[in-house]
């Protein structure tokens, strides 16, 4: 499939060694597959600052952006995407809460690349190698903090 690259901001909610995730849902593409929380950016808006925002509204937990752990263009049959994967770490106590809306923390060392979308397999690696190439925070919020 052609046409525009759509720009992705994915948080990869880190906490006591262990990362948010969920399962991608039937009327979606790439149904069935684990995910992290994130999603397509809006007009004007960061890949950071989609990251923080999809995962407030799936679920429910505020973070915080630490540092880009990566980047990753892949190409599926339903688009292009241009994935920007945002370490993150909750706020406060929301951590602890035992589910949010669905996505469920799960060992690093237990997430598998393979029930994953593909653009997610670099980043998943350097997770499990307890190395993920941090780059600082290079990308500037859109929004006032």
């Amino acid at each position: 499939m052609t046409g525009p690259t759509t720009p992705v901001g994915v948080a990869v909610v880190l906490c006591n060694d262990r990362c948010l995730v969920g399962t991608r849902s039937d009327d979606i593409p790439l149904a069935g597959r684990c995910e992290f929380p994130g999603g397509k950016c809006l007009a004007g808006e960061s890949p950071r600052d989609a990251a923080v925002r999809e995962c407030r509204e799936e679920t429910g937990l505020e973070i915080e952006p630490v540092a880009l752990l990566g980047q990753a263009t892949h190409v599926y049959d339903h688009g292009s995407v241009d994935v920007q994967f945002w370490h993150c770490r909750p706020r406060a106590d929301a951590a602890e809460q035992a589910s949010h809306r669905g996505f469920h923390w799960v060992a690093v060392d237990r997430l598998d690349a393979d029930h994953f979308p593909a653009a997610n397999a670099e980043v998943i690696e350097a997770l499990r190698s307890n190395s993920p190439a941090e780059s600082g925070d290079q990308t500037e919020s859109t929004h006032e903090a």
